[in-house]
């Protein structure tokens, strides 16, 4: 009985692709080269023979993809003048890439629009704007060539109008585009990618957009100072004796707060101040230095608030005598 031929197949694979690489967002690097070869073994009454097939060698397109993302926790509290709004560019594609970069600052909505004043990238990698440091890019603004799955923090510095209003909102747009060209899924452009390969464009169409805002706080404090009199006969004559009680009214103003707010007021000359009468919103408050909010020496009253909300009026009292 002649014997039974028999066929194994092995598919021969590049000891490359059996070691793990490091996974890109995209997957294998642009420009790889996947080489398959086909073998089979059988035996045709003579032994075991071997044969291969040819190889096949496929090159890894690239892919064009990119995310973009504002690194800010919310709306900046601003008011007019510099500011600064921060980004985070990634290359999601597969091979090395550079972006263009547009802000845009009339975006539908602005209670205000800004002005772009340049856009700067974080060549110290601290994540913070710093002039004369960072990298300011001259048109058309373009960053460096990222590699797949690199980042790259980016700087849009804008100036904020005078003459804005409290509680005012503005956003700034940011858009990125792949330099290598952008447009719908899958559409291709031939032997623009890495090593010669054809790029193609991801699912997010090779650029992106993120928005940065703005809110403006502008915090006021305005003091109203007022007096009421009393004198030794129980009438409101300002005669030696007759005790003169100032209210001074601080009214914060605004959507943000303001710091180390300090009321100071020096005693009227040919009066003297009455020990033991300053108060602060009605509680009465000590003379004496470092021991609350209030301090009375031979010369003026001084109440220390601190941080006031806007929205908020504190009331500072003292009595003094005309001599």
């Amino acid at each position: 009985m002649k014997n039974a031929q028999k066929y194994v197949v092995a598919l021969s694979l590049p000891l490359a692709a059996l070691v793990a690489t490091p996974a890109y967002a995209a997957g294998v690097d642009a420009g790889t080269l996947i080489e398959n070869t086909a073998q089979a073994t059988y035996d045709a009454g003579g032994g075991t023979e071997t044969v291969d097939s040819n190889t096949v060698i496929v090159k890894v397109d690239e892919l064009l993809d990119v995310t973009l993302t504002s690194l800010d926790p919310g709306a900046i509290n601003t008011a007019p003048g510099p500011e600064v709004l921060t980004f985070e560019i990634t290359n999601t594609g597969n091979g090395p890439e550079a972006f263009t970069l547009t802000a845009d600052p009339v975006v539908p909505g602005n209670d205000f629009d800004t002005t772009v004043d340049s856009i700067a990238i974080d060549t110290n990698g601290n994540g913070v704007y710093d002039p004369g440091v960072d990298q300011i890019l001259t048109g058309p603004e373009t960053t460096p060539v990222l590699d797949a799955d690199e980042n790259l923090t980016i700087f849009v510095l804008v100036t904020v109008p005078a003459g804005v209003a409290d509680s005012d909102l503005s956003d700034v747009e940011l858009t990125a585009e792949a330099v290598t060209g952008t447009g719908a899924p899958g559409t291709t452009f031939a032997g623009q990618g890495e090593n010669g390969s054809d790029a193609v464009v991801g699912l997010t169409g090779a650029d992106a957009n993120a928005i940065g805002s703005l809110q403006v706080v502008i915090t006021t404090v305005d003091l109203l100072k007022s007096a009421t009199i009393v004198d030794p006969f129980g009438g409101t004559s300002s005669v030696p004796g007759s005790v003169i009680t100032y209210t001074i009214a601080a009214e914060v103003t605004g959507s943000g707060s303001v710091d180390d707010l300090l009321i100071t007021d020096p005693y009227p000359a040919g009066t003297t101040y009455i020990p033991g009468t300053l108060t602060l919103d009605g509680g009465a408050l000590t003379d004496a230095a470092g021991d609350d909010a209030g301090d009375a020496d031979a010369t003026r009253i001084s109440v220390d608030l601190g941080t006031v909300a806007g929205g908020t009026t504190r009331s500072v009292t003292f009595d003094v005598e005309i001599d």
